[in-house]
């Protein structure tokens, strides 16, 4: 990921001006790291299949990694979650200020389409990897887990109702970086569907995962505010840290069956990343 990361820094959004901290402020949760989950999946994807895109496509990976960390830092605000700490850092309202913080996340969201806008793609290419980004990283997706998320505190849910609740706020932008990678190489259709079928299951145990260390870490250990699930509707408030496990463990069971049923250019892309997170929570 070096490549994606000096990709990065060089297209920080630049925009001089006499405020004293806006452009720092845009670029403070990106430059702090952060596991690259969702544009790693993106680019190993095009990797496999189109290496010679794969400078391209690292515009749609930074695109998704700007709406990622939006959505964490709003996210980690006074109003949703009230945490001080992301990525090791100091959490932007901490750091600065609410309003400077809102509008960072604000800017990142609206800086992710233009990336895209702007990304050395077919028109119709970059109007599918907008639809895309927008429908599960907004209203149909990422938005209205999180609104769930926030309304239903201390209202307990059934695990059904909680799937829902992950399957938008979590999954969908995990299965939108595969099926992202899948159009920009111009996969079939079922191809498609497979992909995102099998991160919307992953981008779930991701989230037991995430309820998990949640439950088991220190802030230094995760790197993020921990212990600030108790009011949440998490797979551990709901399942019990053991009953949480064995969801995660058959999930990683079921998703590596499915993920052997791959074609051998996408097995070996993505073998790594995926072996790395079908068992963290054993880690």
């Amino acid at each position: 990921m070096q490549r994606f990361e000096a990709f990065l820094q060089a297209n920080l959004p630049k925009v001089p001006s006499f405020h004293p901290v806006y452009e720092e402020a845009l670029a403070k949760m990106l430059l702090a790291g952060g596991k690259r989950f969702r544009p790693m999946l993106l680019l190993s994807i095009v990797d496999a299949y189109e290496p010679l895109l794969y400078e391209g496509a690292m515009s749609a990976a930074l695109a998704m990694e700007m709406l990622h960390t939006y959505s964490l830092i709003h996210d980690d605000l006074p109003a949703m979650d009230d945490a001080d700490l992301r990525r090791g850092n100091p959490t932007l309202h901490v750091l600065y200020d609410e309003v400077t913080a809102i509008l960072a996340g604000d800017a990142l969201n609206t800086e992710a389409f233009y990336i895209l806008s702007r990304a050395p793609f077919r028109a119709d290419i970059k109007v599918k990897l907008i639809e895309i980004l927008a429908r599960d990283g907004g209203t149909r997706g990422m938005v209205l887990g999180q609104a769930i998320d926030c309304y239903f505190e201390n209202q307990p849910l059934t695990l059904d109702q909680i799937k829902v609740l992950h399957t938008n706020k979590t999954a969908k932008l995990i299965a939108a970086s595969m099926l992202m990678g899948a159009v920009i190489v111009g996969l079939d259709k079922s191809v498609q569907e497979s992909l995102y079928s099998f991160g919307i299951d992953l981008g779930l145990l991701f989230q037991i995962q995430d309820d998990i260390i949640d439950e088991t870490q220190s802030e230094e250990e995760a790197g993020k505010t921990t212990g600030n699930d108790a009011d949440k509707n998490s797979f551990v408030n709901l399942l019990g840290l053991e009953g949480s496990m064995k969801e995660a463990d058959s999930l990683a069971n079921d998703l590596q069956s499915r993920f052997e049923e791959f074609d051998a250019p996408l097995k070996e892309a993505l073998r790594e990343i995926i072996t790395k997170y079908l068992f963290r929570h054993q880690a």
